[in-house]
């Protein structure tokens, strides 16, 4: 069927002229609303666990019983408000076993994301993305049941919502790979990828004011409530292609069609070999690895280092540890611009245009998390530090993480499947070896009071986490 024929219902031709927005910004304002969605979820565990571990509940008192001053690497904790809900912590998990439970996410995520991927290039991207949502809102609205029933339910549910999520970004990839044209696919792909920012912002924030006004459940409920919502109106409006969508305006369909095209029609098998044998897709999964272990690391264990080594209050962790993410997010929407800019204009090239973004937002990063780990407790400091660290790994989104629909528009899905379901390794991996590199955290909380615990609390930060110009490979453009 010629895409110039207009096969819309009437009701579709009657919704159009009221929409504000072209289709393709409404998809990937869903698409952003989505990471929001999933990430709120993903994260909200890390500030839940640092009040519902007992090990956590070390008061100025107790060290004062131990001696005048704080010890030496023991930072002062910052005293709660009198209108704070006090907190009792319900488990007497160490600092390994915590690590076991934030890392079981990783357990699912790394599994699903390449069947994800497949069946997002095979069938199309929707559903995909909406199958991941939705099951992350009923794992969400079930966290608080796991969590009372023990441990080993609250791994296993977990493991499932990181099943659910696997294929979300694969599944966007897809979405994007029909929506976005060439010249607008940095934008419109940082504001849809920015979702995963916004979402730990929004993560951090309000999880810091729910827990300190609410009982910890309801965190729990508002996330997951939340992404059922977007669910029900995402299956309403969005399609996985324009040439099915039942309200776009013929221009906007003519525009895609002819600077995209249909990218799902006729599409060949899947070139496994070539794919995977390709030395673009080696150095992205390489820069992948490396870019993770680093966000991972932020993304899980910020909140306790936040808590338990800087020792903020519960409501002052929610924000200090959404800071970051706000510097990363506006970092990447403005790289994504000057991105699609330099190649408009003919100043870079595309591929070169990819390198230097993931360049600089490999080194930058890696160079001031260490730095902040040596701040000691100088809490304006650290907090000043981490944001400049994350604040220039948001070119992230203009470089490496667009890579893959440059590689081929048609198997973008799959391709990220691949990329990330490596990366996710690291994701698996970090929050364990966290709590293996503090044995003795259970009782002095990452830092220790002795020359030892001070070395362990920045040897998190660290670690190899491929920030270095040899891991930032980016492809040139194949078709």
């Amino acid at each position: 069927m010629d895409h110039r024929d207009d096969s819309r219902p009437e009701w579709g031709k009657s919704v159009s002229k009221v929409c504000l927005l072209p289709q393709r910004v409404v998809l990937v304002l869903m698409g952003f609303f989505s990471l929001i969605c999933a990430f709120t979820c993903r994260v909200s565990l890390s500030h839940a666990i640092t009040i519902l571990a007992i090990s956590n509940k070390i008061s100025n008192k107790t060290i004062a019983n131990l001696t005048d001053e704080a010890p030496d690497g023991v930072c002062q904790q910052e005293v709660e408000s009198k209108d704070a809900v006090e907190h009792i912590g319900i488990y007497t998990w160490s600092e390994t076993e915590k690590g076991f439970i934030l890392g079981s996410f990783y357990f699912g995520y790394l599994i699903s994301h390449l069947p994800g991927g497949v069946l997002a290039d095979k069938y199309g991207a929707k559903w995909v993305v909406a199958f991941c949502v939705g099951v992350t809102a009923i794992c969400e609205l079930l966290s608080p049941t796991s969590i009372r029933l023990g441990p080993y339910y609250l791994i296993t549910l977990r493991v499932l919502m990181g099943i659910a999520q696997g294929p979300i970004f694969p599944g966007l990839n897809g979405l994007l790979s029909s929506w976005a044209p060439k010249k607008e696919r940095a934008t419109l792909g940082t504001i849809c990828f920015g979702g995963s920012t916004m979402g730990i912002i929004l993560s951090n924030a309000c999880s810091g004011l729910l827990l300190h006004y609410y009982t910890w459940p309801v965190m729990f409920y508002v996330f997951g409530s939340l992404s059922v919502i977007w669910f029900f109106v995402f299956a309403i409006i969005c399609t996985s292609s324009p040439f099915s969508h039942p309200f776009i305006t013929p221009k906007e369909r003519e525009y895609l069609a002819d600077e995209v095209g249909n990218v799902n029609k006729d599409k060949p098998a899947i070139p496994w070999k070539p794919l995977l044998l390709s030395m673009p897709m080696l150095s992205l999964i390489v820069s992948q690895m490396g870019h993770d272990w680093g966000y991972y690391v932020m993304v899980t264990n910020l909140p306790l280092y936040m808590a338990d080594v800087i020792r903020f209050s519960i409501r002052s962790n929610g924000f200090v540890t959404a800071l970051p993410y706000v510097a990363m997010w506006i970092a990447s929407l403005i790289s994504g611009v000057v991105a699609d800019w330099l190649i408009r204009s003919g100043k870079l090239r595309l591929v070169t245009v990819r390198k230097l973004f993931t360049l600089l937002s490999a080194v930058l990063p890696g160079t001031f998390m260490v730095a902040a780990s040596y701040a000691g407790c100088d809490k304006a400091l650290v907090v000043a530090l981490f944001t400049i660290s994350m604040w220039t790994m948001g070119m992230y989104y203009a470089g490496q993480k667009l890579s893959a629909l440059d590689i081929s528009p048609s198997y973008s899905s799959t391709i990220t499947a691949v990329i990330n379901g490596l990366g996710s390794f690291t994701g698996l991996f970090a929050p364990p070896i966290i709590g293996l590199l503090t044995p003795d955290a259970e009782d002095r909380l990452f830092r220790g009071s002795h020359t030892n615990g001070e070395s362990e609390s920045k040897s998190i930060f660290t670690q190899p986490s491929g920030h270095s110009p040899a891991f930032q490979g980016v492809s040139e453009e194949v078709r």
